[in-house]
């Protein structure tokens, strides 16, 4: 057992869960277990109503959810409310969708709660990544169509840095942008522009895991195209592994 784990019953604690990419059956156990114990639940927009029916009804739920170009709470805010619950001694669970620690400010979260003293853990969820491709009939990895995978964010990065587009440009290997819907175009012109082929397969997920699931698929010269048919929140995957869809589909 963690030192942060052992303090928790010594003030306040925080749990920051990962609640998975969508279906509540994705859920890990220990996600369940400490989501019951909430006192305080501050969750995302893209948590279910499923897995929010999980807490106890006396406890206190605080909605700080984000969506494409509008923040219901602020990101320093949020950080102030889990310093500010924990303080008053409650069990604080923090509920992102997805994994914490893959594009969702996990760690920003976490070193905020270290710089006061407070203890926490992470309880992992599965990634968008892993959970929308599987559902979709995508492996990341395949033998016979890539050895190798790498996880891209949509979103310009915070120092205004743009994304090194030559790494991405590697033989055998499958590209998952996150949150980058907006962003296709771009996308799209930029790895072409680093040399992958145009006819490159490639696939566009949206609501992936959720019953409301769709996937459109084409070639690299369509994504913008196949963008302006989808809506958030959406995976996109470029790469050869996306002609498995039609075969392996299955939800």
């Amino acid at each position: 057992m963690s030192t942060n784990a052992v303090n928790a019953n010594q003030g306040g604690f925080v749990s920051l869960v990962g609640a998975g990419p969508g279906d509540p059956d994705l859920l890990t156990v220990k996600g369940y277990r400490v989501i019951q114990q909430a006192e305080v639940l501050v969750y995302d927009r893209l948590v279910s109503e499923e897995i929010l029916a999980i807490a106890n009804p006396e406890a206190e739920r605080i909605y700080v959810g984000k969506q494409l170009d509008f923040h219901c709470v602020p990101q320093d805010q949020i950080n102030q409310i889990l310093v500010e619950k924990a303080q008053q001694g409650k069990r604080v669970v923090r509920l992102k969708g997805g994994d914490s620690f893959i594009f969702g400010r996990g760690g920003e979260e976490l070193e905020e709660l270290s710089e006061h003293n407070i203890s926490f853990e992470v309880v992992p969820g599965i990634t968008a990544a892993a959970g929308a491709t599987s559902y979709a009939g995508i492996p990341l990895t395949h033998r016979d169509h890539a050895q190798s995978v790498q996880f891209i964010t949509g979103h310009i990065q915070k120092n205004g840095q743009e994304i090194q587009w030559s790494s991405l440009a590697q033989p055998n290997n499958t590209l998952v942008f996150y949150m980058g819907l907006k962003q296709c175009r771009h996308i799209q012109a930029n790895l072409i522009e680093q040399g992958i082929d145009v006819d490159m397969p490639c696939a566009i997920i949206e609501n992936g895991t959720r019953k409301e699931q769709r996937v459109f698929t084409g070639k690299l010269s369509e994504l913008a195209n196949l963008a302006e048919q989808a809506v958030s929140p959406a995976l996109i995957v470029v790469g050869s592994v996306t002609s498995l869809h039609d075969k392996l589909k299955w939800f």
